[in-house]
């Protein structure tokens, strides 16, 4: 089953440009898995080496952080939509 990933400008270079993609999984770790095997350095880009999301990398499914759900064991299906939103930071 294929969900839409709504990739940032940052890790376009990735998908040679895509701003959105297709993944497949029954969850958001399997979706990152696709991901990378499609798009290789996605993963890295997105998960810490103990494989949680990074710190600054906000991962939103239909609209809702993760984090809120079930982090990256968070199902999925068809028609639903994952967007990686780099955290912003800085100030005056």
């Amino acid at each position: 089953m294929a969900i839409k990933v709504r990739v940032p400008t940052p890790l376009r270079t990735l998908t040679s440009g895509k701003s959105d993609v297709s993944a497949d999984g029954e969850n958001v770790a399997a979706l990152i898995k696709d991901l990378e095997t499609n798009y290789p350095g996605m993963a890295n880009r997105i998960l810490e080496d103990n494989g949680e999301v990074r710190r600054f990398v906000n991962l939103f499914v239909n609209g809702e952080d993760i984090r809120f759900l079930e982090g990256i064991q968070t199902a999925v299906k068809a028609g639903d939509e994952l967007s990686i939103v780099p955290a912003m930071a800085g100030g005056a």
